[in-house]
């Protein structure tokens, strides 16, 4: 008959560590704990599985299509047909790359198409078509976008779609609108930057408005503080802002 044993370690509560046994290849394997005994590989794959390398081919694949609104459509469903869920990282890394190259016709269309399937509809994206838009010289589109993120999101619009637009009424020389979109900004108590006020400041003065270029620079004084990154952290740093005397002896005739 078989009998049962147990050791005193068991019946303590303590379980016995099996032998520990050598391997060949120098790895020492316990039987309760231990680093498990590696093999060399027989074949390994060569190909990158990720969103980097889906990215790049999702470049590749746009670059190649002509402007014709549905090939490239049915390209890029083509090329998603296989994906279980929208590969939205894959297409937010492409749209970078493309906007590193100022591909931005592929990237209206990219993120056009993007929408039609119900993805990324965040403000990140809808300002890379704001920008990509005006950079493409579609102004009627771009207003079209803008006034409906505007209508949309009226209270917490991010202050860089107002620059987008002032910037690009100021490179048009429609000063009106630029006007405009400034009064939107101090209606809902958005403090312009730098850039806005000196190019808002340039249009007073080429148009003879000196009395609201003061209230301008009275009301929004240059910054004593600004922040920069160095080596990756944010500093703030004093700005040296020339004396009152030597403006006025630079401007003097």
């Amino acid at each position: 008959m078989l009998s049962l044993r147990y050791s005193s370690s068991l019946m303590a509560g303590r379980p016995e560590l099996s032998n520990v046994s050598q391997k060949p290849n120098g790895i020492v394997v316990c039987g309760a704990r231990g680093p498990r005994p590696r093999f060399p590989r027989v074949w390994k794959s060569q190909k990158r599985i990720g969103t980097i390398s889906k990215s790049q081919k999702f470049v590749e694949c746009v670059k190649g299509l002509s402007n014709v609104k549905e090939e490239v459509y049915g390209a890029l469903d083509s090329f998603i047909a296989w994906d279980l869920e929208f590969p939205l990282i894959a297409v937010k890394k492409a749209l970078k790359t493309l906007e590193i190259e100022k591909e931005w016709k592929r990237i209206i269309q990219v993120i056009k198409w993007m929408f039609s399937k119900g993805q990324g509809k965040t403000m990140g994206s809808y300002y890379t078509l704001l920008n990509a838009l005006a950079e493409d010289g579609r102004l009627e589109e771009a207003e079209e976008l803008y006034m409906k993120i505007f209508s949309q999101y009226l209270e917490s619009l991010p202050r860089v779609f107002f620059m987008k637009m002032i910037t690009l009424y100021y490179n048009k020389g429609m000063h009106e609108k630029m006007f405009e979109i400034f009064a939107d900004m101090e209606e809902l108590g958005i403090r312009p930057d730098g850039s806005i006020v000196r190019m808002l400041g340039d249009v007073f003065q080429k148009l003879g408005m000196l009395d609201k270029y003061d209230k301008l620079k009275k009301k929004y004084p240059p910054p004593t503080w600004e922040y920069r990154y160095i080596k990756g952290k944010r500093v703030r740093i004093r700005v040296n802002r020339p004396d009152r005397s030597n403006e006025e002896a630079c401007t003097s005739p």
